[in-house]
């Protein structure tokens, strides 16, 4: 591990202070041993209070923002106050900036510090899923327009290239999909290695940025691998169930990828149906456990030794998720999940938009939850290409009464980048509705102003979805057991925008045909000059789909993708994502949260200086996360 390649550089005992968001990936990637192995003698996390190492030599692991130049400059100048002489050194995961250098030299410990960049690129989560962990790039680049990891994501590529053979077919669409190709392509040019004479493992990439589909992030997840995600939130592929799922009063943290044998078979699953699997389940492991009646001393010998211990080890995953199932239900339970998802399926298909306008009124009032208010408006928002100004100010009036002013900020932040939005005078006919509302009650001229809009223009998103046919018309009940198509990981309702988007374009072998799709998806779109694929008809027996999602992804869309490729038999999908996956209330909630008002100032700034990346996996002991934990309990 590169990282380990930096410590030596601070011979003897050191103190490792590491910040927040990268504990979960370094605890994926390497445990307490082997930070002990380089003479790391205790962990600390990088947070705002004074420090209480004793040590001669301290090491910081951190991103390269501002605020943590500061953290580390008090530091420094605290320890010249008082006289004290130590070796200082920061590690800059994924790269050092400029700013950050600048930042040093005025706080006038530039001489002071060595400083090292960490180059860590990807992180494996699953036999198909990489992630660069970049937990703010949606915000920097779509909010704040900051491109600085576009030339990251495309070197994280390039490590692909040279690892797999070059790309066979690439295709993107969007803006940042765009600069990433750009700045890909100009690596290759520059390396000019033997790798473009392979036989190319990777048969089609597709770039796609998050602002083409809004609506697949926006809407409630009902796969099993995403209701655990938006419960119990998972963290780069782990995930810490309580004492409510573990029964007892402890809690357990639980890998989930496919080494889980239980989660392997229902994580893709529709909710629906993984309490019949984990029965039959457990009914077959029962049957398994009977089996020791009646064995002689050897056949018993070679239970104990060979079955037993896998059987207990899959009885306690077993527990775990019937567990995490019954307070997914009893959560949802109180939710009034289903009406939540009746809304939802309305304002996908376009139907009863006063009705559903209504329950997110009824919502805001009841105050069920801010993210929960904030997801549904920027969904009717998105489906109906924004809000006419009446339910405009009239929702957000009603949100800011029940939530509180601070969410001000929220508002124009969502609205910059086109989750919230407010239709422009011409886009409606409020003239001829507020004729009408005064010569008929207010539910009439609700459902003739719904009426009236749906003439005077048509969104972009209902467009996209008759084109693509997103909305699956099926003669009776959608079949969740046997899906016949990728709508089942919305309950039938809706196929995913961004995995139909692959679908087209793999079958077409690129663009032709869907030129007013592109067109309704703001352009930017593109497709390889040279395809490799076609001077080698045969590596078509085996495709190996690499979808590369800029701006993050939910588990919907993952499980849509799988499904896809068990569907064509010969495709391999593999996802990989600039930031960590997405939960169906992260994009607004997370990316755009209200700040306190004493930050208000400065959060334009503190939020330019921000994440990047990570790779290759390691088996996990005791992750530096829980030596931290251990050594805040043993200093307090």
């Amino acid at each position: 591990m590169l990282l380990c390649l930096f410590l030596p550089q601070l011979p003897g005992k050191k103190d490792l202070f590491i910040e927040a968001d990268l504990m979960s990936p370094l605890d994926r990637i390497a445990n307490v041993s082997i930070l002990k192995q380089h003479e790391v003698d205790k962990l600390y996390k990088v947070e705002n209070k004074p420090i209480v190492s004793t040590s001669d030599q301290l090491c910081f692991l951190v991103r390269p923002r501002i605020k943590n130049m500061k953290y580390v400059a008090d530091i420094v100048n605290a320890d010249k106050t008082m006289g004290r002489s130590r070796k200082y050194k920061i590690i800059f995961s994924p790269q050092k900036f400029y700013t950050c250098e600048l930042v040093l030299e005025e706080e006038g410990i530039y001489g002071d510090v060595t400083c090292d960049e960490w180059a860590f690129y990807l992180l494996p989560l699953d036999d198909d899923l990489l992630s660069m962990e970049l937990p703010e790039f949606f915000r920097d680049y779509f909010l704040e327009g900051d491109q600085r990891w576009i030339s990251t994501v495309a070197r994280a590529l390039q490590l692909l290239n040279s690892l797999f053979g070059p790309f066979a077919n690439t295709y993107g669409i969007g803006r940042c999909a765009k600069m990433v190709y750009d700045v890909w392509r100009e690596l290759v040019e520059e390396s000019e290695g033997d790798s473009q004479a392979r036989r190319p493992e990777i048969t089609h990439v597709f770039l796609m940025d998050r602002d083409v589909d809004y609506v697949t992030a926006l809407c409630s997840q009902v796969v099993y691998e995403g209701l655990v995600d938006d419960t119990f939130c998972i963290k780069c592929g782990s995930v810490d169930f309580g004492p409510d799922v573990t029964s007892s009063d402890r809690s357990f943290k639980v890998l989930l990828n496919a080494q889980d044998k239980v989660f392997s078979e229902i994580r893709n699953e529709h909710f629906s149906n993984v309490f019949s699997f984990l029965s039959q389940k457990a009914r077959n492991l029962q049957t398994q456990y009977d089996r020791r009646r009646g064995m002689d001393i050897k056949q018993m010998k070679n239970f104990v030794s060979q079955e037993l211990k896998g059987l207990k080890q899959e009885h306690r995953l077993l527990s775990l998720h019937i567990g995490a199932c019954e307070s997914i239900m009893k959560k949802k339970t109180k939710q009034d999940f289903q009406e939540l998802l009746k809304t939802e399926h309305a304002l996908l298909e376009g139907f009863d938009i006063r009705e559903s306008t209504s329950y997110i009124e009824e919502h805001i009032d009841r105050q069920v939850s801010p993210s929960e208010s904030l997801r549904l408006m920027c969904l009717l928002s998105v489906t109906e290409n924004g809000l006419i100004p009446k339910d405009y100010r009239s929702l957000k009036t009603q949100y800011l009464q029940s939530y509180g002013p601070e969410h001000l900020l929220t508002f124009h932040n969502l609205k910059r980048i086109g989750l919230l939005t407010e239709q422009a005078p011409g886009e409606t006919l409020t003239a001829v509705e507020s004729k009408v509302s005064k010569l008929v009650t207010d539910r009439a001229a609700g459902k003739l102003t719904d009426a009236f809009n749906s003439l005077a223009r048509k969104s972009n998103f209902r467009g996209i979805s008759k084109k693509l046919g997103l909305i699956p018309r099926v003669d009776g009940e959608y079949n969740l057991k046997v899906p016949r198509d990728m709508a089942y990981v919305f309950s039938g309702a809706y196929v995913p925008l961004s995995c139909k988007i692959i679908e087209q374009v793999l079958e077409r072998k690129g663009w032709l045909g869907l030129e007013e799709v592109v067109r309704l998806l703001n352009g930017n779109e593109f497709a390889p000059t040279e395809p490799v694929m076609e001077e080698n008809p045969a590596w078509e027996a085996q495709c190996v789909i690499l979808a590369v999602f800029l701006g993050g992804c939910t588990f919907s869309e993952i499980s849509a993708l799988r499904f896809l490729g068990k569907e064509k038999g010969t495709i391999q999908c593999t996802g990989l994502l600039s930031p960590p996956l997405l939960g169906r209330k992260d994009l607004a909630a997370r990316n755009c949260p209200p700040p306190s008002w004493k930050e208000t100032h400065s959060i334009t700034l503190w939020h330019r200086l921000n994440e990047l990346a990570l790779p290759v996996p390691l088996a996990t002991e005791t992750g530096p996360a829980a030596a931290t934990e251990a050594n805040c309990q043993a200093v307090a």
